[in-house]
C-alpha cells in the first residue's frame, strides 16, 4: 500500500469516527451538545483536525442525514420485501418508516428536521436521499390509483408518516394508537 493510499484510508477512518461520534453525542444529548469542540474532544483530534473533514456542524448533520437515508432505505426495502401484496407492504413500510423515526431520532432529525446543507427533491440531491425516496416510491407507486402521479402520492403518503412521527415523539399523538393510524393510511390513501 502506497503512502497516499495509507493516508486515503486514515481520512476516511477519521471521517466516520467524527461522524458516527456526531451521531452518538446528538442520540444522546440532542443536536445542540454536538459542538466542534466536544467533539474534538471525544475522538481526540484537534478542531483543526475536524474542521480540514467538515466546515462545521452544519455538513456534520448532512453527514449524518446521508448515512440514515442509506439505512432508512435498506430498512423500508426489507420491510417491504417480506410483506407479500400491496396492503401488507404499504403496512410494513409504514411500520418500518415510524419504527426508524422513533429509534433514530437524532438520525430523523438530520434528515427532515435540520440544516444539514443538502438539496432535496433537486436534481443535485445526493444519491442517499433520492434512493430513500425511491424506497417509498417502490412500494407506494403500485398503489397510488389510476391517474394519480406516483411520485406526488408518495410525497403525499411520507408527509403523512412524518406528520405521525414528528406528533407522536412531541407528544401531541398517543403511542398507543400508531397502530390504528397506520391502518387508516393504509386503508384509506392506498388503491389496494
Amino acid at each position: 500500500m502506497s503512502v497516499q493510499e495509507r493516508k486515503q484510508r486514515e481520512r476516511a477512518e477519521r471521517e466516520r469516527l467524527i461522524v458516527a461520534t456526531a451521531r452518538e453525542l446528538a442520540e444522546q444529548q440532542g443536536w445542540d451538545a454536538v459542538t466542534t469542540r466536544r467533539l474534538s474532544e471525544r475522538i481526540e483530534y484537534s478542531q483543526p483536525v475536524l474542521y480540514s473533514h467538515f466546515r462545521g456542524k452544519r455538513e456534520i448533520i448532512g453527514a449524518v442525514a446521508l448515512q440514515g437515508a442509506a439505512e432508512m432505505a435498506v430498512a423500508l426495502r426489507a420491510a417491504t420485501a417480506a410483506a407479500g401484496g400491496p396492503r401488507a407492504r404499504v403496512t410494513a413500510l409504514a411500520h418500518a418508516y415510524l419504527d426508524f423515526a422513533e429509534r433514530n431520532p437524532a438520525v430523523y432529525d438530520a434528515l427532515f428536521q435540520l440544516d444539514g446543507g443538502l438539496a432535496y427533491a433537486q436534481e443535485d440531491t445526493p444519491e442517499p436521499l433520492k434512493d430513500a425516496f425511491a424506497a417509498l416510491l417502490e412500494c407506494l407507486g403500485e398503489v397510488a390509483g389510476e391517474g394519480v402521479h406516483p411520485a406526488l402520492f408518495t410525497e403525499v403518503f411520507w408527509a403523512s408518516l412524518h406528520g405521525i412521527a414528528t406528533l407522536t415523539r412531541a407528544g401531541r399523538l398517543l403511542p398507543k394508537d400508531a397502530a390504528q393510524r397506520v391502518e387508516l393510511l393504509a386503508d384509506r390513501l392506498a388503491v389496494l
